[in-house]
């Protein structure tokens, strides 16, 4: 495919090292200009406010904003702009929520060179790319039951706002936004995230999407 302009593309990940490494690979395609670097989905949405961009590459597990949650703002705020998941997590559950949400291409981070350059030509081009783990993943039928709170190991007896909070966090909602829609305040939700951490046993919003997605929460 010939480009009549660079490819804009913004690199977020918490981890330096990650964006230093993705940086390397993409700096030396001609096609390609980095506009920004953002270690959280915060820093993200603000560049391309600032820069624009054609393509996020976007973790998963970030503090400040997780990239659930960047994923929604920027298909509600930057429609235009394509997102690629960059992620070790490799569950059909979360993969399928990502896609409905509208990310264009999802890789796993031990993925190669070729594939990264593959993914954004092909979504630049309007298509949908994944990693070749990912379309096995995709393609499994032998999913998992869902388990059940009810059947779940001792200590997950959620109560009913716990459970709409869970749903509202794994559909990428933020804190303030969780508790306009439940006229609670932000304070109040992150207590109620907090409690649910210890409850499920998990420590990050990631932990929370997973345990929402096997058990049923979601559709």
């Amino acid at each position: 495919m010939n480009y009549t302009k660079k490819v804009r593309v913004i690199i977020t990940d918490d981890h330096q090292i990650i964006i230093d490494g993705i940086r390397s690979i993409l700096e030396g395609e001609e096609f390609i200009e980095i506009t920004g670097e953002a270690n959280n989905g915060r820093q993200a949405l603000d560049l391309l406010s600032l820069t624009g961009a054609d393509i996020v590459l976007l973790d998963l597990e970030m503090p400040v904003m997780n990239g659930i949650e960047t994923a929604r703002l920027i298909k509600k705020g930057f429609p235009q702009v394509h997102i690629i998941i960059l992620s070790m997590y490799l569950e059909k559950g979360l993969i399928n929520k990502l896609i409905e949400m509208g990310a264009d291409g999802y890789l796993l981070k031990n993925s190669d060179k070729s594939d990264l350059l593959a993914a954004i030509k092909k979504v630049m081009a309007g298509g949908k790319y994944f990693s070749s783990d990912i379309t096995i993943a995709l393609a499994d039928k032998s999913a998992s039951s869902a388990i059940h709170v009810s059947d779940a190991p001792h200590g997950f007896d959620l109560t009913e706002r716990e459970v709409e909070i869970l749903k509202y966090i794994a559909e990428g909602f933020s804190n303030k936004e969780i508790g306009e829609k439940l006229f609670i305040s932000h304070r109040t939700v992150d207590t109620h995230r907090t409690n649910l951490m210890k409850k499920i046993g998990v420590n990050n919003i990631a932990g929370l999407i997973r345990f929402a997605i096997k058990n049923g929460f979601l559709t």
